[in-house]
């Protein structure tokens, strides 16, 4: 069920972008917390990325910055529009990730920032099966996103913040082992870190 703070973040950019950044100083700030995904990756002009549930473009801005070859998905139009005008330098599809309308061994990499909390447990499934099916032989798919705090003086602000602004998928993600669920599927997994008392994760899986 969502909450009216949920609601508020989707429906004001100003309000979502002012409770990221605020929720980014646990790593030092919007631009440290963009970029976890992103280090150790080698990308130049040509790389092909695909930043997937792009929302309005808050982190495409940032693979911009790298690649000339960007690729924002996202399901609600209204997203897209946003991204559109914040981040017009990346080219937008209107597609489910479940569903992506790309053809195989596509994509150099595959990113998505605290995107999969948002998705059923089969639907979670059937996303990290599309991402295997785009990536070209030797890709990779890079994630950020929530984890259960391994410190426990971060479970009350993990906790506040699930209550407020998410759903109980977000839940069903902390729960869910997904180093294990990429390897089933077929994905080495290269890197897996945690940050922020381990309540926030970074994976980056080979194909």
């Amino acid at each position: 069920m969502a909450t009216i703070f949920r609601d508020l973040s989707y429906r004001y950019q100003w309000f979502y972008d002012g409770i990221a950044r605020l929720a980014a100083l646990n790593v030092g700030g919007e631009a440290n917390f963009r970029n976890l995904a992103l280090h150790d990756l080698k990308i130049d002009s040509d790389t092909k990325i695909l930043d997937l549930c792009c929302g309005c473009g808050q982190a495409t801005q940032f693979l911009v910055k790298s690649s000339q070859n960007v690729t924002g998905l996202d399901a609600s139009p209204l997203s897209l529009k946003r991204a559109r005008e914040n981040v017009p330098q990346a080219e937008y599809v209107e597609a489910f990730a479940e569903e992506m309308p790309f053809a195989d061994n596509l994509f150099d990499i595959v990113h998505i920032s605290v995107g999969l909390h948002e998705m059923e447990q089969q639907q979670l499934r059937k996303i990290i099966q599309e991402v295997y099916r785009v990536l070209k032989q030797g890709g990779v798919f890079t994630l950020v996103d929530f984890h259960a705090p391994t410190n426990p003086i971060f479970w009350p602000a993990i906790s506040l913040f699930l209550l407020l602004f998410e759903t109980e998928t977000a839940w069903q993600l902390i729960k869910t082992d997904l180093v294990s669920l990429l390897r089933e599927i077929g994905f080495e997994v290269n890197n897996h870190r945690l940050y922020a008392g381990g309540s926030l994760q970074v994976i980056q899986a080979r194909k």
